[in-house]
């Protein structure tokens, strides 16, 4: 069973500036949670217990606040009886906690630096979940983007999971190359004409000891300067499978929610509100 999970949410969030001046962007809020809760609690359900949030060095971490109790607050709703009250501010079961690791956005940057900041800080050596905080899937009545990633890996092998998108849209994501379920690469913002499928890489992973530690030497063993290359977890993914690893792809029937935008995030919550 696959009891960890690591979520960053440590970016500026500069696409939606300038709200994200005073607001974190996965505390964008999509209905009446924030962005990053609605991966959190999927993957509380999937039976996670121990999630490494790789936050900024900004203060306060608004992030940190929302998964904090509020004694005060909790003391008011308690003197007024206000029982729902308490359990809607009540954020996290008491079995589940969250481990907070910062970075410093002026140093290394990309998707595979905070996994590798985590990996080497808390000494992580079995299979994690990996889901950015500033999207998730929205599968109400079926199943959430963990359990597919659980199934296809088997709670051993590597997996990723793949949405299904129209072929005129493939050029704004990475693009997935499936052979027989397995990943064989992925190819960044393809033409559409060029794509080698409809389905793209929503950052959301099942990671084996191996790939981590393989994260871990790619960060530490290169030397990008700040305007020459992002370090990229898929990077170490198309290493892997070509030197004969294994990944599943994982599809769903889910919907892909992205915040990252204006347009995203008000499609979100007109779909998470039932207003398409």
């Amino acid at each position: 069973m696959i009891t960890k999970a690591i979520i960053p949410v440590a970016g500026w969030g500069t696409r939606r500036l300038p709200i994200t001046k005073i607001i974190e962007k996965s505390m964008l809020p999509v209905g009446n949670r924030p962005l990053v809760d609605y991966s959190v609690q999927e993957l509380i359900k999937a039976g996670v217990k121990d999630i490494y949030m790789v936050i900024s060095n900004a203060e306060p971490c608004q992030v940190r606040e929302f998964y904090r109790d509020n004694l005060a607050l909790n003391q008011y709703l308690t003197e007024r009886g206000k029982t729902k009250g308490l359990e809607l501010a009540k954020t996290l079961p008491d079995d589940v906690t969250i481990h907070y690791t910062t970075q410093d956005p002026s140093g290394k940057y990309g998707t595979a630096v905070p996994i590798a900041m985590v990996v080497e800080e808390y000494k992580i050596d079995e299979p994690v979940l990996v889901f950015m905080g500033d999207d998730f899937i929205w599968n109400p009545n079926g199943e959430s983007a963990a359990e597919s990633l659980i199934k296809a890996s088997g709670g051993k092998e590597a997996a990723i999971l793949g949405v299904e998108v129209p072929i005129e849209r493939v050029e704004r994501y990475g693009v997935l190359e499936v052979n027989d379920g397995n990943l064989v690469g992925v190819v960044d913002t393809p033409k559409p004409e060029e794509a080698p499928s409809n389905m793209i890489n929503v950052s959301k992973y099942i990671l084996t000891p191996e790939i981590l530690q393989k994260i871990v030497k790619y960060v530490d063993e290169n030397d990008f300067g700040p305007a020459d290359q992002e370090y990229m977890i898929t990077d170490v993914f198309d290493d892997f499978v070509k030197n004969g690893g294994i990944m599943r792809v994982a599809p769903t029937t889910g919907e892909y929610l992205d915040g990252g935008s204006v347009e995203g995030w008000l499609h979100a919550n007109n779909v998470v509100l039932g207003r398409r």
